[in-house]
């Protein structure tokens, strides 16, 4: 389930939104901030309006008191009563003017506008008169409703009395109040005016992101979010993405369009690297993986209809010495016509659904699928065409090659319901076959799963067989031919378990390769044959032994050799022209630089190295001039028929010449007749061992036979 994802789309609406919201909040501060400010305008206003009224009111009344004051000095002074209330009564009719009141000096009533002045000659007590009697010169004064103004009258330095003009302030304020009305009025008119602008921009502006969302989500994120869908699906392994045809100029553009190649191109490649990952590269055959999935799919298949499998495993004969001695492309190519043979053996005898794969280095396999409940018949066509057809000989590098394969062949459901063991029992009837001679095919059955298990038990065993003191040395004598003196001993390693007995050394040895056991066995071999041989004594001549120890390819290609000779004859004390170290022919030609290497390491210490069982390789002699070896030993197979076989006697005689040409020891293993010996001294070969001259005995019968005296040959 995909996750939600907050994506280009979504960000940019949060990013609009947000704009927006900060552009609200500014309008809306803007207008508060303008709604404060209109207040303070119509409070400001407000005041203004009412400083000017009352400056006018001021003004108007300060002007009817100077005039009235004017005019009423002389009649006051005559006392004309008469012409005083005329002139208050003109004024007192003035727009405005709430009252007038004419008194004397003391503060006395004169005159009020009225007919009969009621309070004639009485003192004045409203709040007002105190003030308006004491002024000595013109006294403004007001009270809620009223704006009087004091004036007093006076003829020369006598004050006559005073005049009070009362002017209404009740008509002033409601002109005030129309004019801040109309003031407001035309201030929200404006206002209104404004706010139609603001919502008139606030829309423009949410339309204008509108559109940009829609223009964004469909020049940007929709690009986007469908790149990073077809991402996706490119990464699920799903490369079908329609290609995204474009006009646009623009980067978008210009990303889509290389996004369509490069989705284009992944998926070529996947197509190739599919081919690559289920295609054998060399033979152009199914691989191991595809051929492991095809084989779950079929035994699936199987089990529903009920019908059983044949599976044929296919190892090559000999295969190794191809690569070790021609080389790998003489190795491929000889793959290539086996791969050809078998591909058309399965055509002609495996039927339709057969399926042939390369299950890696030189092993292939064929699944039988007839869709009949017995497969075994087709089976045995088929091994028996391969067996013939494989048999026959190769042409590599203008070379005639015969190697051969081992078959092995088994059935479901009757041997294996489940691949891995159909595999399994497959290899071990091709294990199997190959002990049966090679060349061959067998059926497995379920006593070779007793075979294995026995190797896997001395496995096991010989784990530990060397801390149970189980495993010996023992000594082949090697004789000199010239004056058949005992030059030197091979090492030899012998196995007695305590309830398995005498374990033949062709058995455990080949365990140890197969396991690797034999890198952790070969260094504690040779320190403890170095370490016996300084406690020997010389022969009759005075001359030390030398011992001859078998080293495995294993023990040569991990690099630690030379390490490994330097401290077991640093912990012994023997010394390094004693040593002589045996290499199987294959072992030094099948990684040459390596050995070249190693070997001259090895010169350079004092140590000898022998190839063992020379000959028995395709191209050994002319091997000899690159890798810097000291002697070679003659295979027991042509020391074996020398005096029945011409050839093996023409071979042995070559090898014994060239060897010497080149300055090579030749010691010739395998010794069990006088005449064999015989034949070898006579073409000069150096050295000799074998069951005639001497059977492996272990040190302390070494040291017995050394002590006597002479331990030359007697001759017969």
């Amino acid at each position: 389930m995909n996750t939600p994802r907050f994506g280009l789309r979504a960000r940019f609406m949060l990013a609009a939104g947000g704009a927006l919201l900060v552009v609200l909040l500014l309008v809306v501060l803007m207008l508060t901030r303008q709604a404060a400010v209109q207040k303070e305008v119509l409070r400001s206003s407000g005041e203004v309006v009412s400083q000017v009224f009352d400056q006018s009111v001021r003004e108007r009344g300060t002007a009817l008191a100077n005039a009235l004051a004017e005019a009423l000095v002389n009649p006051l002074y005559y006392s004309d009563l008469s012409a005083i209330g005329t002139l208050v009564r003109n004024t007192a009719g003035q727009k405005s003017v709430s009252y007038v009141l004419v008194h004397d000096h003391e503060g006395r009533l004169i005159h009020d506008g009225s007919f009969d002045v009621a309070g004639y000659g009485q003192a004045m007590s409203d709040p007002l008169a105190e003030a308006a009697v004491q002024a000595d010169r013109m006294l403004v004064q007001s009270s809620p409703s009223i704006l009087e103004v004091d004036l007093p009258i006076h003829i020369g330095d006598q004050r006559l009395g005073g005049v009070r003009v009362g002017m209404e302030l009740a008509p002033v304020r409601v002109q005030e109040a129309m004019a801040m009305q109309a003031l407001a009025a035309r201030m929200e008119d404006a206002r209104s005016r404004q706010m139609g602008w603001i919502y008139a921009l606030m829309a423009l502006l949410v339309g204008f992101a509108v559109v940009m969302m829609i223009y964004v989500q469909r020049t940007l994120v929709q690009p986007i979010r469908w790149l990073g869908d077809a991402a996706q699906r490119i990464e699920r392994g799903d490369y079908r993405i329609n290609v995204q045809a474009t006009a646009r100029r623009d980067e978008v553009g210009e990303l889509l369009r290389t996004f369509d190649r490069m989705s284009q191109s992944i998926a070529r490649h996947d197509r190739e690297v599919r081919q690559m990952a289920y295609t054998d590269a060399l033979t152009g055959l199914t691989n191991r993986l595809a051929f492991r999935e095809a084989l779950d799919h079929r035994l699936a298949k199987a089990k529903s209809a009920n019908h059983g499998l044949a599976l044929l495993f296919i190892d090559i004969d000999e295969f190794k010495r191809v690569n070790d001695t021609l080389g790998h492309e003489a190795g491929d190519d000889a793959l290539l016509q086996f791969a050809q043979r078998i591909a058309a053996a399965v055509d002609q005898e495996g039927g339709e659904d057969a399926l042939l794969a390369r299950f890696g280095g030189d092993e292939f396999v064929i699944l039988i699928d007839s869709g009949e409940r017995i497969v075994a018949e087709t089976a045995t066509r088929l091994a028996e065409r391969l067996v013939l057809e494989l048999g026959r000989p190769l042409q590599v590098q203008r070379r005639e090659i015969f190697l051969g394969s081992s078959i092995g062949i088994t059935l479901f459901p009757e041997d294996a319901v489940d691949a891995t063991a159909l595999l399994k029992n497959g290899d071990i009837a091709m294990y199997q076959a190959k002990l049966a001679g090679k060349n061959c095919f067998r059926y497995y059955n379920r006593a070779m799963d007793h075979a294995v298990e026995r190797r896997l038990h001395l496995e096991q065993e010989l784990r530990g067989a060397w801390g149970r003191d189980e495993l010996r040395l023992v000594y082949q004598p090697i004789f000199r031919t010239r004056d058949r003196v005992l030059a030197g001993v091979e090492v030899l390693l012998r196995w007695d378990h305590p309830t398995l007995g005498a374990i033949a050394p062709s058995v455990f040895i080949d365990v140890a390769e197969q396991s690797g056991l034999i890198q952790a066995l070969g260094p504690k071999v040779l320190r403890l044959a170095c370490e016996q041989a300084t406690q020997w004594p010389r022969n009759h001549l005075g001359e030390e032994l030398f011992i001859s120890v078998n080293v495995s390819p294993r023990q040569l290609r991990n690099g630690d050799l030379v390490s490994e000779v330097e401290n077991s004859l640093h912990a012994s004390g023997l010394s390094a022209s004693r040593l002589h170290l045996e290499l199987t022919e294959t072992a030094v030609i099948g990684d040459e630089m390596l050995a070249v290497s190693l070997l001259e390491k090895l010169h350079r210490a004092g140590v000898k190295v022998w190839l063992d069982d020379f000959g028995t390789g395709f191209s050994g002699l002319s091997h000899l001039r690159q890798v810097p070896v000291d002697g070679v030993k003659i295979d027991r197979s042509f020391v074996a028929e020398m005096e029945r076989d011409p050839d093996d006697l023409a071979l042995t005689t070559a090898i014994i010449a060239m060897a010497h040409a080149l300055g090579i020891t030749v010691v010739a293993e395998g010794v069990e007749q006088e005449a064999q010996f015989e034949l070898l001294s006579q073409r000069g070969c150096d050295l000799v061992q074998g069951y005639w001259l001497g059977r492996p005995v272990e040190a302390g019968e070494l040291v017995r036979m050394l002590r006597p005296g002479p331990q030359a040959l007697a001759a017969d």
